[in-house]
């Protein structure tokens, strides 16, 4: 980001700021207020943060308004079409995408630290089978820090490069491993043989007692979902993950407190939340009334799936997911499956209904990837972990970017306070 010899000007009282006006690469132009509170002793009050930019970044584009979302400049829609998910970690930790030697390598060095210290095992057994896979990975990927003692120094390139490597290549392994432990099935091993998608369908699907042969087609399908969901800006996770890190805790901390943000189902528990209230219409008949709720302000249902609080348009990673929906679903043949029915007319409906239109409530991703994922046999709770271990690169992409750049500072956001002013004790030994 560059500077201008553009400023705004802001008039408090009988003081006159200047704020100076930063041009972008891309998009719109950045009002640099850091020196706001020292010239004029206000703050900036801004709930969420939506009109805030609290770093520079190199990584992630999104223009809601066109409906864009770039990943080191590269089109996802052209990424999702033409590369896979490993090339795509390899541009979002590098900044370009790699050459055929580049890429050997980096998917060599993933493949190689698949495994788990076999220690790790002990941390699921400690879980009640019934827990949900989210708690348990929470808990793992902290955990991390106590096993991998030589990739914690975040002030050491080489440790940083050495602890994203590891994240990559064993969050498959984890989240394959909660799922097996929640379902009581032996965990097993990765298989070096496949590719990081089909490893982990592997991982969460094989067991002892009989071979299980991966389906190219889902295989492709999951690579997608991973691919789309790899990076996003800065989301509530990943802003959690960039917060957390400020302290200069280690990258495995920093990556857990990502997983406990995404949890949340206004974040990556969305496609549950979707895919249930699928199941709430229950049938195809069913709909206009639940349409009807949905455009009925003093109603508080809420259509999921639909709409985007960045999209102002139909969200680019949908038009990939629908497509991988309807391969998916085709190999599978459950084309009578209910639930598939009701969505297919709920989003017929919505694409031309003038109230969603006018509103700009297109199905998002989260409106398709549930659906695959449980056409493939995850229950909803496997659901955000493998939103987890997909966003895992995005994550410590933006780690590694925010630990190198010289104006990284301990996040410390400022508040409005609106408590009781200074009291004195004494009025209360005096009552």
């Amino acid at each position: 980001m560059a500077n201008s010899t553009e400023s705004a000007k802001l008039i408090i009282g009988d003081k006159e700021i200047e704020l100076p006006v930063m041009k972008p690469s891309v998009g719109p132009d950045v009002l640099d207020i850091r020196k706001l509170y020292a010239q004029g002793d206000v703050f900036t009050y801004d709930p969420g943060f939506t009109s805030t930019a609290a770093c520079s970044s190199t990584i992630t584009y999104i223009d809601g308004d066109v409906g864009e979302l770039l990943y080191r400049g590269y089109p996802i829609e052209q990424l999702a079409e033409k590369s896979h998910f490993l090339e795509c970690c390899y541009l979002l930790l590098y900044g370009e995408l790699p050459t055929a030697a580049e890429l050997e390598d980096f998917e060599s060095r993933v493949t190689r630290h698949t495994m788990i210290h076999e220690q790790m095992q002990y941390f699921f057994r400690g879980f009640r089978r019934d827990a949900h896979p989210m708690a348990i990975m929470v808990g793992v990927v902290g955990a991390m820090s106590a096993f991998y003692h030589d990739s914690t120094d975040i002030n050491d390139p080489w440790q940083r490069e050495v602890a994203a490597i590891r994240m990559i290549a064993k969050m498959p392994t984890i989240a394959a491993m909660a799922y097996k432990y929640s379902v009581g099935q032996p965990f097993v091993y990765p298989k070096n043989s496949l590719d990081y998608s089909g490893n982990f369908l592997h991982m969460c699907f094989a067991v002892p007692a009989e071979e299980y042969v991966v389906d190219p087609i889902l295989s492709r399908a999951m690579d997608r979902i991973m691919m789309l969901h790899a990076d996003h800006e800065q989301n509530a996770s990943t802003s959690t993950v960039r917060l957390a890190s400020s302290s200069g805790a280690n990258p495995f901390a920093s990556i857990a407190a990502g997983i406990a943000c995404l949890w949340g189902p206004a974040h990556g528990g969305a496609n549950q939340a979707c895919l249930e209230m699928l199941r709430e219409i229950g049938t195809v008949d069913r709909i206009p009334e639940f349409i009807a709720r949905a455009k009925d302000k003093d109603d508080p249902f809420r259509l999921m799936g639909f709409g985007h609080r960045v999209y102002k348009n139909f969200d680019p990673r949908a038009k990939v997911m629908k497509q991988s929906a309807d391969e998916v679903l085709g190999l599978l043949g459950i084309d009578d499956n209910e639930t598939l029915k009701v969505a297919k007319e709920l989003e017929r409906i919505a694409l031309e209904d003038e109230y969603f239109v006018s509103k700009k409530l297109y199905p998002n991703v989260d409106f398709y990837s549930g659906i695959i994922l449980e056409a493939m046999g995850f229950p909803t709770s496997m659901f955000t972990p493998i939103f987890a271990l997909s966003r895992t690169v995005g994550w410590i992409s933006q780690w590694k970017e925010m630990i190198s750049d010289p104006e990284q500072k301990i996040g410390r956001p400022r508040q409005r306070y609106t408590g009781a002013p200074r009291r004195d004790y004494a009025e209360i030994e005096n009552r």
